[in-house]
């Protein structure tokens, strides 16, 4: 599809579519969190030692990023002259408290489908519920400042605007890329696809984009510099939400221990955006018997992420009943392709 109604998804804002406890230190409990393990692999860079440092304990309104350099985590300064403290010594947390902490974070993970499939497992990418294993994340959040979580939110309908206009300029997209096509081969196939849509005149008065545009901050400058804007595999939004109830949830429980409040972890609600996005374009279109098709590539481990967004859309809205929810993946174990279609059926 298109892109007039664009959706943003990126590590830190929100997502926003349009259309047009106990003392943990004294725990006696053990918990084997090595990266070898197979069900719980969680990494760290070092194993703390230390205990945990109350002089970090600090939550500045406006967070500060944390760099890493050196093996070291050290304070970034802060923009607009507003200086403060790291959030907290991550390598000073008690061990034993992170330890509590992963195991919570495992047991919630399995509890709330936050799963992948685990590639070690023999069709864990296939059949649901076989050789699921948490899909990875961090264990605590990582300090952003807010001014530029802000600013990302600013320009997403700027970006999602500039990718539709782009969309709908034939000429400059096939000149702009000719370069690309000739060393990319999906690129080239893209391309090709989109020239005999040319041909034959081929337009869409509706159009819909879910665009995920992804950020990191530089530490030299300390500017919010765009990755990439992805327009076709806009992933990760159903696992997303769930990372930062996870986060929610863990400092609920640990957030006094850690000097860090739950309510500063931002909501992220991509994957209601998203079905809402979908379930408006479908009725803009008009047309009851419409499908919404999910492209899901055979043997995917992250089937859970886009299961997420076909179970709202089944649950919330009256068109997504499974027989207007058609997935890829049935189809290409169902059918068979000709060696050429024609276009004007496209």
């Amino acid at each position: 599809m298109g892109t007039a109604a664009a959706v943003q998804r990126s590590a830190y804002p929100p997502h926003t579519p349009k259309l047009s406890g106990p003392k943990y230190n004294q725990s006696n409990q053990s918990f084997n969190y090595n990266s070898t393990t197979n069900i719980f692999k969680t990494h760290f860079r070092s194993q703390p030692q230390l205990s945990l440092n109350k002089s970090y304990c600090c939550w500045a309104k406006k967070i500060v990023p944390l760099r890493c350099g050196s093996g070291k985590v050290s304070e970034m300064e802060a923009q607009e002259g507003s200086a403060a403290k790291p959030m907290i010594d991550f390598h000073g947390i008690d061990e034993g408290l992170v330890q509590n902490m992963v195991y919570d974070a495992l047991v919630w993970s399995s509890l709330h489908g936050l799963v992948v499939g685990d590639k070690n497992v023999q069709k864990s990418g296939e059949v649901p519920g076989v050789g699921m294993m948490h899909a990875p994340f961090s264990l605590l959040p990582v300090a952003f400042p807010e001014n530029h979580w802000k600013l990302a939110c600013e320009v997403a309908p700027i970006c999602n605007e500039l990718v539709d206009r782009v969309s709908l300029d034939g000429n400059f997209l096939q000149e702009s890329l000719s370069r690309t096509k000739k060393v990319d081969d999906f690129t080239s196939r893209l391309l090709d696809i989109h020239s005999k849509m040319l041909e034959i005149n081929k337009k869409e008065e509706i159009r819909l984009g879910l665009h995920r545009s992804d950020y990191m901050l530089d530490g030299q400058t300390k500017s919010l510099l765009q990755i990439e804007l992805n327009t076709i595999s806009s992933s990760f939004s159903g696992l997303s939400c769930l990372v930062s109830e996870l986060h929610r949830s863990l400092l609920k429980h640990y957030g006094k221990h850690l000097g860090l409040d739950p309510k500063q972890v931002p909501v992220n609600s991509a994957t209601n955006k998203f079905a809402e996005a979908l379930a408006k374009a479908w009725t803009e279109y008009d047309d009851s018997s419409a499908m919404v098709m999910v492209v899901v590539q055979p043997e995917e481990r992250n089937m859970y992420d886009q299961h997420w967004l076909c179970a709202i859309l089944q649950e919330r809205y009256p068109f997504g009943h499974h027989d207007r929810l058609c997935v890829w993946r049935y189809i290409f174990s169902r059918t068979s392709f000709t060696p050429r279609i024609s276009m004007q059926e496209v």
